[in-house]
């Protein structure tokens, strides 16, 4: 065999040593590379995994949804593309097995994720923050009538 075919033979090696799943994984690392913003900014400043930040944020919706007027509901929701896939995640992890009912309910799904007592009493003031820089203060009042 010559030189020529040999370094081809090698540069190929890599690409012919990935299976499917683990080329399926790499692109699916890619496409997450691009993440919600919100979810970015719960992990980066709570120190909270991905997960518990989308169950987070999924239980957060269930109460809004429990408490607000579906037009309410709709106007906050549509701030946050995810919202129905956040609260599956919530669903899926356990963190809401019912109606929560109010703050108190909230915490208790924020703590079943693993969220401790510090990081519980963050989280809301921070994604009530955010919603008010992405909806403006209207959205962030609609979001903190939920718990009055």
């Amino acid at each position: 065999m010559n030189r020529r075919h040999m370094l081809l033979l090698m540069a190929t090696l890599p690409v012919a040593a990935l299976s499917s799943s683990t080329l399926a994984q790499t692109l699916n690392d890619l496409t997450g590379a691009v993440k919600d913003p919100m979810i970015a900014m719960l992990t980066g400043k709570l120190g909270v995994t991905e997960s518990q930040a989308k169950g987070g944020m999924g239980s957060m919706l269930t109460l809004a949804k429990e408490k607000l007027a579906s037009g309410d509901f709709s106007k906050l929701t549509s701030l946050m593309p995810q919202a129905a896939k956040y609260m599956d995640t919530a669903k899926q992890l356990g963190a809401v097995t019912g109606p929560l009912k109010n703050k108190a309910g909230l915490n208790g799904a924020l703590a079943k994720l693993g969220m401790n007592s510090d990081t519980v009493n963050k989280f809301v003031p921070l994604v009530t923050d955010y919603v008010a820089k992405i909806g403006g203060e209207s959205a962030k009042n609609l979001l903190l009538s939920v718990f009055k």
